[in-house]
């Protein structure tokens, strides 16, 4: 793999600032809750990635960096590169993999989208809830496409539709006061690839073969009790207050806190979440 570029593409450039500013600096700085909350979905995820010993694995919107680590560990013989937009989460993410003895994850801030990958270069490329926010994905899986070596594989952990993840919902009736709205479609967001049909086309277009795609269901964790997930929810979602009244706001912030306290349990606050399990590999 080739040292990599910051280029940006203009379609993605929202997201780049964004990541890069303060929604990355968040995430960086609660890593491990972060971790924590998708730790029921991990497993499947990595089973289903199949990574070999010798496989050299790009992994897409890697965050701080736990699903590169465990592909890197998985790969003794080859290698993982994680890409992300987040200067923040990729400076932890070496000093983690470095503190955890993993010398072959390496990271980089990068486009995925645009970025010029060796041709035929990778065994593997998966992306931990990462996809979802490119730009134009037709050509971000194309890129993919043409990165990954014949018969490479593809995984990815998407959302299920919104309806069927109690979390969103939940969180922004509470806060907002209203259901989540639909973005409307090819908008990048977290929900962009929750229909399979689109997702089977896309991927098609872009030159991939035999996609699958498996429904899971798991609690995502978000604090150890319910003051904990309060503050850490209220730190990510805080924005679906913005224009309501104060007194909107503390009667939202009390709801939330009741919605939190309802779902305590032995392995923390959890909520429902649906994801997809997407594989394919390139043509």
């Amino acid at each position: 793999m080739t040292t990599v570029t910051t280029s940006v593409d203009p379609t993605n450039r929202a997201q780049a600032e964004a990541w890069d500013g303060t929604e990355g600096g968040y995430w960086a700085t609660h890593a491990e809750r972060f971790d924590a909350a998708l730790a029921h979905h991990q497993p499947a995820f990595h089973a289903a990635a199949g990574i070999r010993p010798d496989d050299r694995v790009l992994d897409v919107g890697c965050g701080t960096g736990l699903t590169t680590r465990a592909a890197a560990r998985a790969a003794p013989a080859g290698e993982a590169l994680g890409v992300d937009f987040s200067s923040r989460m990729i400076d932890l993410a070496r000093t983690l993999a470095a503190a955890e003895g993993v010398p072959n994850a390496r990271f980089a801030r990068a486009d995925a989208q645009v970025h010029p990958f060796p041709t035929a270069g990778l065994d593997a490329v998966i992306s931990r809830t990462g996809a979802m926010f490119f730009g134009r994905p037709d050509v971000a899986f194309a890129n993919l496409a043409r990165a990954l070596r014949p018969g490479g594989r593809l995984t990815l952990l998407t959302w299920q539709p919104a309806e069927r993840n109690e979390w969103i919902g939940a969180f922004a009736r509470d806060l907002a006061g209203q259901a989540p709205p639909s973005p409307p479609p090819g908008t990048p967001g977290p929900f962009s690839l929750s229909d399979p049909d689109h997702v089977r086309d896309l991927l098609a277009g872009a030159g991939f073969v035999d996609v699958a795609i498996d429904g899971r269901t798991a609690p995502m964790i978000y604090g150890r009790d319910a003051a904990e997930a309060q503050e850490f929810v209220l730190g990510l979602l805080g924005w679906m207050l913005a224009g309501r009244t104060p007194g909107e706001r503390e009667r939202a912030v009390a709801a939330l806190r009741a919605t939190l306290e309802a779902h305590e349990g032995p392995d923390g606050v959890g909520l429902a979440s649906a994801t997809w399990v997407v594989t394919a590999r390139r043509r």
